[in-house]
């Protein structure tokens, strides 16, 4: 399954095609007052990283496979965008609807998907990134998810240049918002249907996985928390959710890779094993855990 981006991928799709010149002093005018005291990444980390970070939409699209109905109660409300006044929480909530976004698309509920689009548009001009929307696009993509790999990918693709330009404004930390917005609303719908669903195996699995994920996710964070009081404040509560993960074990037995033409292609073949070692009662502390920020990042 790919992997990919830094922060939340559903969102990013907004920014598919937009031919506009992003107005850098729009965006430095409304940026927060606090200045930006940590290093910016290098583009080496951010890479590394970008190929940890599951996507939500990837996330969505298990969920859906797992035989799970859509349930938009375990959505944030999208009328609550206008409620988000400050750079933190737009560009963490910015992450929570990117990933909303992405589940109504897998489950094709279009009118749903629209109410996203325009709290995620909203969060995004809020922020001075609307530069990259593309609404009419966007309303294109979410009214037909027939080709999903090329969601994906144009998904993937604006991320990146939304990425860079906020680097280059010296603005990582919102990268590092959006991200960890977009994969807290990702890990609390799937512990949401992994309780409705204890059986599910690999619903465990790919929530134990994550704790690698929360590994990266805490490097960037205390990497800016050193700057600003409310990404401090922020990995501090995200320290509870690594308590929750600590018991879970992550086994990985390496086998040398192999290749073979597949209709003409030459793919790589993975051949290690991987074994996650969790419990109903990890998943279940971890559901908490992720649920009780996540209220702190949408109130």
């Amino acid at each position: 399954m790919n992997r990919f981006y830094l922060a939340c991928a559903g969102l990013f799709l907004f920014a598919c095609g937009s031919s506009n010149t992003p107005n850098e002093q729009a965006l430095l005018d409304s940026l927060d007052t606090v200045e930006e005291e940590a290093p910016m990444l290098s583009d080496e980390l951010v890479g590394g990283i970008l190929q940890q970070i599951p996507a939500p939409l990837e996330i969505s699209v298990l969920i859906k496979e797992a035989g799970a109905n859509y349930d938009n109660a375990l959505l944030n409300d999208p009328e609550k965008a206008a409620n988000y006044n400050s750079n933190f929480k737009r560009a963490l909530n910015l992450g929570v609807y990117g990933t909303d976004l992405g589940y109504t698309n897998i489950y094709e509920q279009n009118q749903d998907a629209m109410s996203y689009l325009n709290s995620v548009k909203d969060l995004a001009d809020g922020l001075s990134i609307g530069q990259f929307f593309d609404f009419r696009t966007i309303k294109q993509l979410a009214t037909n998810s027939s080709n999903l790999d090329s969601l994906l990918l144009i998904t993937t693709r604006n991320f990146n240049d939304i990425n860079g330009y906020l680097q280059e404004q010296k603005r990582s930390n919102l990268s590092v918002l959006l991200l960890t917005g977009g994969w807290l609303e990702a890990m609390h719908i799937l512990t949401e249907v992994s309780e409705k669903s204890p059986d599910n195996r690999e619903l465990m699995e790919r929530i134990g996985e994550q704790k690698i994920i929360l590994e990266n996710i805490m490097l960037l964070l205390d990497n800016y928390a050193k700057g600003d009081p409310q990404i401090a404040e922020l990995a501090e509560n995200m320290k509870g959710l690594q308590t929750a993960f600590e018991k879970i074990q992550i086994t990985t037995i390496y086998a040398e890779p192999t290749s073979k033409v597949v209709d003409g292609v030459l793919v790589i073949e993975d051949n290690s094993k991987t074994t996650i070692d969790i419990t109903q009662e990890d998943v279940d502390n971890i559901k908490k855990a992720t649920d009780s920020i996540r209220n702190l990042i949408i109130g």
